[in-house]
């Protein structure tokens, strides 16, 4: 088995070994990965995070021992500010995103100055502060970065970065946690999931509290939600019709 982590600050991870193949999901800077297969130009991993798996270009990939694999598995400390740069030597910086893992600078002899959390301490407020950094970013298919974000992107990012692990994907995420039966018993942070008309999970957003939602629809915006669904305050029609409530944090 070997071993990889993302030493750049954005890494698109695709269906199948093609450069025109679907993104869907990305690396961010500091993200390690199992290999579990290998061609002439591309690996396909296994992200460490959420066992998502895809294919990226070998090139983008910094091979690491399984040791180094395992010491990441410990060591999380995520980028605070909507972007910042790491330092590679004295004269050459990395731009980095949002929710991109500084800690692993230090594996990159890299060095890095800014603001970063570490997800101890979990609080609800900061649920909302940190999804409030992807406010208006585009809507992006496999995005995960407030330059183009998905919408189970935007809720795994946000939890992620204050220390909740969520799967990828809307329906793998609505399978965990505890079920609310009302929006009356929820709290701020906590996910609502939309379904379509064969009853397939589609859709998540993040519960702000007085019947307000975040979600990325076109770009990540604030609606209202009630048992119905979400309403979109532009067009003044429901956009998501309600499924499931969830809370994955006491």
């Amino acid at each position: 088995m070997q071993y990889g982590i993302c030493k750049l600050s954005i890494v698109p991870v695709r269906s199948e070994a093609n450069d025109a193949s679907e993104m869907v999901t990305q690396l961010l800077y500091g993200d390690h990965f199992k290999i579990i297969e290998e061609r002439k130009k591309w690996v396909r991993i296994r992200i460490a995070f959420d066992h998502y798996e895809g294919w990226i270009d070998k090139k983008q990939a910094k091979f690491i021992t399984e040791e180094i694999y395992e010491t990441c598995h410990n060591d999380a400390a995520y980028s605070a500010d909507l972007i910042d740069i790491v330092n590679l030597n004295e004269q050459q910086v990395l731009s980095i995103c949002a929710g991109s893992n500084v800690a692993a600078s230090q594996i990159l002899n890299h060095h890095f100055e800014g603001r970063f959390q570490t997800g101890q301490n979990f609080m609800r407020s900061q649920l909302l502060d940190t999804a409030m950094l992807y406010l208006n970013a585009p809507y992006l298919w496999g995005g995960k970065t407030p330059f183009g974000i998905d919408c189970s992107g935007l809720t795994q990012m946000v939890y992620k970065t204050n220390g909740i692990m969520l799967h990828r994907d809307a329906s793998q995420q609505a399978l965990q946690g505890q079920t609310l039966s009302f929006i009356e018993e929820t709290q701020i942070g906590d996910l609502a999931f939309f379904d379509n008309q064969e009853g397939n999970i589609i859709h998540v957003g993040i519960l702000m509290g007085d019947n307000y939602i975040i979600h990325a629809h076109g770009k990540v915006r604030v609606d209202r939600i009630d048992h119905t669904g979400i309403f979109n305050v532009d067009t003044r029609t429901y956009s998501h019709q309600l499924r499931v409530l969830k809370t994955y944090a006491n």
